[in-house]
């Protein structure tokens, strides 16, 4: 049977694991361009993203949830990203796991195995994908793959490298053919839900982790203040760095402010590529101690303050 004669298909996939597993760097490769933020600071991701991928004739819908880990119940911001990763598989008909073998598995992760255990009465189909095979032997991999099988009788198992792109055709491959039957939902040209204003934030704040993973904790935020479009494409943006200590708006603002023109020169390269036009930003930095208790920002990320 020819594509031509196949029929559509369409179906929600949630990419769920511990953080830095690398979804949103196999969200990144499989729709072919940047929708979500990639560091190697744990907890990058906050909110849900909602990702299109067409493989085939099949549209595979992609929800990138934060990554799971036991959240401190004294820490909000910390709840309300666990919740929000466990209600980014509640409308999916697959769930990916996706771990790291490079490193020791986690207690998350079996966190995680637990809870998909608890849930074997559902009709989701859950997929293991081992990614980062290219950082351990064959031997070990294979033991891995054995170990977290037996912890969960999984429907498939991929084994790739999102970052250097192996495996992840074979992976698509068997989405496309299992999302069920059914009229696309959005044309296709169409890449994220994200708005434009947040996903500008979040690419300044991706620099941010890259720039200064040392010395910042991950509890900065990132807001577009002013967006305006010119007759000629360009873009003017303006953004304020959020931070809870004077000293660490002292690290971002650098000497001389040498780093946030640094920042904002990465920033500005990576929006104008996703942008496809030139982009004019301009960066502030303000302490506030208390921005993470204001309901309102977590309502931008789709988080649930009282989680």
């Amino acid at each position: 049977m020819t594509i031509e004669n196949q029929k559509e298909r369409f179906g929600f996939v949630a990419l769920i694991g511990e953080p830095n597993a690398g979804k949103s760097t196999l969200l990144n490769k499989v729709i072919g361009t940047k929708v979500s933020i990639v560091s190697a600071k744990a907890q990058t991701t906050r909110t849900r993203v909602l990702a299109v991928a067409i493989q085939d004739q099949s549209q595979i819908v992609f929800v990138d949830t934060p990554g799971i880990f036991e959240a401190d119940k004294k820490n909000k911001m910390e709840r309300a990203i666990v919740a929000s990763a466990w209600e980014g598989i509640a409308d999916t008909e697959i769930i990916v796991l996706l771990v790291d073998v490079s490193k020791k598995i986690g207690a998350s992760t079996r966190l995680i195995l637990e809870r998909l255990n608890q849930d074997r009465e559902s009709k989701k189909r859950y997929i293991l994908v081992l990614n980062k095979i290219d950082r351990i032997k064959r031997d070990a991999l294979l033991d891995i793959s054995s170990s977290l099988n037996d912890a969960y009788n999984f429907e498939a198992t991929f084994m790739l490298s999102a970052l250097k792109g192996s495996g992840v055709e074979g992976f698509m491959k068997y989405l496309a053919g299992n999302v069920p039957e059914g009229m696309w939902h959005y044309p296709e040209d169409h890449l994220t839900d994200m708005p434009m204003r947040l996903m500008a934030a979040e690419v300044t704040r991706e620099k941010l982790f890259k720039l200064l993973h040392q010395e910042l904790p991950y509890s900065l935020t990132v807001e577009t203040d002013k967006w305006e479009d010119f007759d000629n494409g360009d873009i003017k943006i303006d953004q304020t760095i959020f931070i809870n200590r004077e000293a660490h708006k002292k690290i971002i603002l650098g000497k001389g402010g040498s780093m946030i023109k640094k920042i904002g020169q990465q920033s500005r390269a990576e929006l104008e590529r996703i942008f496809e036009t030139t982009v004019h930003l301009k960066l502030f930095v303000k302490v506030s101690e208390t921005w993470m208790d204001d309901d309102e920002r977590y309502s931008i990320w789709g988080l649930n303050p009282n989680a």
